[in-house]
């Protein structure tokens, strides 16, 4: 994974409110979600402390080194991925934490590049628009280009640029959470770096995982790309409009996507035909139900408890 591959998290950055940061340099944060700064991790790149880019958005420095470390063994390798994991862990579980708290519904949507993850959140934010509040993080190597298209919609969302690095991490999310603002009890779409492998491997404190596979992309990938399957709550078939122009076994496709991942439900999705569209809005809605009717519950019988206590 990424503490080997060779990408690094050196220059992340990610946006404030208004396209970057408002200050213009970096400040340091009051966080409401508790996790440590020291950042323990094993790596030689700038603390994400230290300084401010010119375009005025915040050096953020996160990830590990991940390089192929010359001289370091197998062992010591593994023993540093474990530790940057854990580390992550811990951001997620404060995330996760926040988000209960404000009865958010956050949803990973993890693909590679091109399977359609920002067409199908435009389409579905303006489905969305009035009756549920939703925000976005974006995350890209370079660019602002998916955030501006989610706020042509007129939903709020935030651009974290990567830099090198090839996935996001909790901590990265965590920090454009606080400068995003996310409703209470609306849906958090963290779009992640497209790509098949590292993101994989990072829990970022959401609710839900969603993988999206093109059809384009060839019914195999499930096998090739085992781990972006493999926790995946709803796998998106994407781009079926297209199936009639392809090579492709759909059924194979499916077959190979229930070998990795059993419990995962499957749609077929067109942006361009609206196949899928209806069901996996009903989905969401279903997951943000229950989710409040879970926190609600919790909190009846917590109350329930206290008066008991009188």
């Amino acid at each position: 994974m990424c503490t080997t591959c060779g990408c690094s998290g050196d220059g992340a950055t990610f946006e404030g409110e208004n396209h970057a940061h408002p200050h213009g340099a970096h400040h340091h944060h009051d966080h409401d979600h508790a996790h440590p700064h020291e950042h323990e991790h094993e790596h030689d790149h700038p603390h994400p402390h230290d300084g401010a880019h010119d375009n005025g958005s915040l050096d953020y420095g996160s990830g590990p080194a991940r390089s192929h470390a010359p001289g370091l063994s197998q062992a010591r390798m593994v023993e540093i991925e474990r530790n940057i994991l854990s580390k992550n862990d811990s951001y997620a579980a404060a995330n996760r934490a926040r988000f209960a708290q404000n009865g958010n519904l956050a949803l990973n949507l993890l693909a590679g590049p091109g399977a359609g993850k920002t067409t199908l959140l435009v389409e579905t934010l303006k489905t969305l628009a009035g009756t549920i509040a939703c925000s976005v993080i974006e995350g890209d190597q370079q660019t602002s280009n998916d955030a501006e298209r989610i706020r042509a919609t007129g939903t709020p969302a935030i651009q974290v640029n990567t830099g090198k690095g090839c996935h996001l991490d909790a901590h990265m999310v965590g920090h454009a959470a606080e400068h995003l603002g996310v409703s209470m009890g609306g849906i958090l779409f963290i779009e992640n770096v497209g790509n098949l492998v590292c993101p994989a491997a990072f829990d970022l404190g959401e609710k839900r995982r969603v993988t999206l596979l093109s059809v384009t992309e060839g019914d195999d990938k499930p096998l090739k790309y085992p781990d972006i399957f493999e926790k995946a709550d709803m796998v998106l078939l994407t781009k079926t409009d297209l199936l009639p122009y392809l090579d492709v076994d759909v059924a194979a496709l499916e077959s190979n996507v229930r070998r990795i991942a059993p419990a995962a439900r499957i749609l077929h999705v067109s942006t361009r035909n609206g196949q899928g569209m209806a069901q996996w809005l009903d989905w969401l809605k279903d997951e943000r139900r229950a989710l409040l009717d879970g926190l609600a519950a919790q909190a009846q019988a917590r109350a329930d408890m206290l008066r008991a206590a009188e």
